[in-house]
């Protein structure tokens, strides 16, 4: 076989391959393309576009994905603003669930210390050395973790507690997930009052740890002229759908735990 040959038939067969497969990838990419939902690009472009990764996902696009297919809330994007929310729920089709987020414990300064913690100033950290520093296995730390992840600062240390300002506030739910003890609480958004404290334990057991805390006593569900409140586990449960917002129980608390949401 000439020389010429030899060389020629290799590059004439190699082309015809590439060819041939360069076919194949383009039938094969029309035929199995997953089709993108035009719906994911209309909510990308309504949300803030931080790519912040606070919604749990690795970008905005991510996160529009799988708003999309139901799989996460779009109040879960902090950055975003109440009325894109309620377009990107138009396009979706869903209704967007309005709620508030307040934190059930009130403790903070009159919660007893169990130690006094000199670590690194985070709640998180606090929480693993034997359940944080205060005395109150439930309560608030106290160190400010939800302060420093509120993507807006609606969130302060008063006197000792967290206390989430409403205004403020763009039901992300962020604090929420980052709270070790899982005091702040999300409730519906039509909540006037709300019960301060997340110790079940017994009226002695929770005065023994702190001033502030529910004792049980009951004084709520009883004078509650709707019958709004029921005892559940040591801790009065409001049911907001009854709930005309009179103030009644806050007034006979002893301990004034129950507290408006403002």
């Amino acid at each position: 076989m000439p020389v010429a040959l030899e060389i020629i038939l290799p590059v004439v067969l190699l082309t015809g391959l590439a060819a041939l497969f360069a076919v194949l990838i383009a039938v094969c990419s029309k035929k199995f393309a997953v089709q993108r939902d035009e719906r994911i690009d209309e909510v990308t472009s309504l949300l803030a576009g931080a790519n912040c990764g606070g919604c749990g996902y690795a970008g905005c696009d991510a996160f529009a994905e799988a708003v999309v297919k139901g799989e996460a809330d779009v109040n879960s994007c902090g950055p975003t603003s109440k009325e894109n929310k309620a377009l990107i729920n138009g396009i979706v089709g869903a209704q967007s669930e309005s709620i508030i987020i307040v934190n059930a414990c009130a403790g903070g300064n009159r919660c007893r210390d169990k130690y006094d913690y000199q670590g690194y100033g985070d709640c998180m950290s606090a929480e693993l050395l034997a359940g944080g520093g205060k005395a109150c296995p439930t309560g608030c730390v106290g160190l400010g973790k939800c302060v420093s992840e509120c993507p807006v600062n609606a969130i302060e240390m008063k006197d000792g507690a967290a206390k989430v300002t409403q205004s403020k506030c763009v039901q992300c739910s962020r604090c929420v997930r980052f709270c070790p003890k899982k005091t702040l609480k999300r409730l519906p958004g039509n909540a006037k009052y709300y019960v301060a404290c997340s110790n079940p334990a017994k009226g002695k057991e929770v005065r023994e740890v702190c001033s502030a805390g529910c004792i049980a006593c009951g004084m709520c569900a009883k004078n509650c002229p709707v019958g709004a409140i029921t005892m559940e586990n040591g801790l009065p449960v409001f049911n907001y759908e009854v709930c005309t917002g009179c103030g009644v129980c806050a007034g006979k608390c002893p301990v004034k735990c129950i507290l408006p949401v403002d």
